[in-house]
Order: C-alpha cells, then sequence, then structure tokens
C-alpha cells in the first residue's frame, strides 16, 4: 500500500485504530451499524489527524460528541489533543468575524463613493441581480455540504470547503489503497489454497 504524505499516513492510523476500537466495543454489529461506526471512525480520523483544526473537523468532532454512544471512540481516538480542538476553534472563529465586519464596511465605502457617478442600464442590473441570487444559491448549498459551513461568512466558507474536499480527497485515496491491499491479498490467499 502507498501512503505518501504524512497526512495520509496519520489518517490510516487514527482510523485503524478507530476500527479497531469500534470492533471490540461491540461483538454483534449488522451491517447498517458497521457501516456506520467504519464512517465514524474515518470521520474522527480524519478531522483529528490534521495538524492545524479547521472550523469543519471541529464540527465533525462536536457532532459526533453529541451521541453518548460515540463519545467512546472519540476520547479514545483523540486524547488530550481535543482540547487543543477548542482553542483553535474560538480564536477562528473571531478572526472570521472580524473579516466579515471589514468586508461589509468596504462595501459600504464603495457603494457610497459611487453614489451617482455611474449610471447601469437596466439590463445590466438585470445580469448583475441574476448573479447575486445564483452566488447565494450556491452559497447556501456550501454551507450545508461543509460541516459547520452554516456559522460561516463567505470567506471562511471558500477556504473551509477547499480544505475539506482536500482531506476528503486524502480520505478516499487511503481507503481506495486498502481495499485495493485487502484484494491482493485474498487473491494470495485464493492461490495459495488452490496450489496446495
Amino acid at each position: 500500500m502507498h501512503t505518501s504524505s504524512p497526512l495520509k499516513k496519520e489518517f490510516l492510523k487514527k482510523w485503524m485504530e478507530g476500527l479497531q476500537i469500534c470492533c471490540s466495543s461491540k461483538k454483534q454489529m449488522n451491517v447498517l451499524e458497521r457501516k456506520k461506526k467504519i464512517k465514524l471512525s474515518a470521520d474522527i480520523a480524519m478531522a483529528s489527524a490534521k495538524k492545524t483544526p479547521m472550523s469543519w473537523s471541529n464540527a465533525i468532532i462536536s457532532d459526533a460528541r453529541k451521541k453518548e454512544d460515540d463519545t467512546i471512540l472519540i476520547d479514545k481516538l483523540l486524547g488530550p489533543e481535543y482540547s487543543q480542538f477548542k482553542v483553535q476553534k474560538s480564536t477562528y472563529r473571531m478572526m472570521s468575524c472580524n473579516k466579515r465586519v471589514q468586508c461589509k464596511k468596504i462595501l459600504k465605502r464603495s457603494s457610497y463613493m459611487s453614489g451617482g457617478k455611474r449610471t447601469k442600464t437596466k439590463k445590466k442590473m438585470g445580469v448583475s441581480v441574476i448573479a447575486k441570487r445564483l452566488v447565494k444559491k450556491r452559497t447556501k448549498v456550501l454551507k450545508r455540504l461543509v460541516p459547520g459551513g452554516e456559522s460561516m461568512d463567505e470567506f471562511s466558507l471558500i477556504k473551509e470547503a477547499l480544505d475539506y474536499i482536500l482531506s476528503l480527497k486524502v480520505q478516499v485515496d487511503v481507503m481506495r489503497s486498502v481495499v485495493t491491499a485487502t484484494e491482493i491479498l485474498s487473491d494470495v490467499k485464493l492461490l495459495k489454497s488452490v496450489v496446495e
């Protein structure tokens, strides 16, 4: 299995550890419970594998903490590192809030300065209204997709979405590698049984 980046290695280590915790905690699991545990351990592993926590990772961890069944897994996977997530979260929120205020001030100033100097045709105004609506709709969808996105401003949302996408790509790459390795091992075992 080829995992090159340190993030992939850390994710794989924490994910395997989470799967072991899930398997040892409850012996009899149906397919749906097993699927939920695999997803939960992958999400927690990805959120905790990053060196600098982001808002989406904090949102995943805090959502998982709300369920009592999952707190054991989270406590064992995160350990003392969880306090780092809480501290980072509060400072990041204040920073994004400050940027939002600055953006609003800039917009007010620019609209005040351009007051009556420019005249727009109705066609140009219609296009800009449509573009604003389209951006608003897509922003709303993006806020639902990114964990914790509902409370973010547009600038922070884009930054978090990019980081979340990269993290999901790492997660998919590692999971594909695990599936490939498992298939190879099962093929080798099958060949050995045929030869013997």
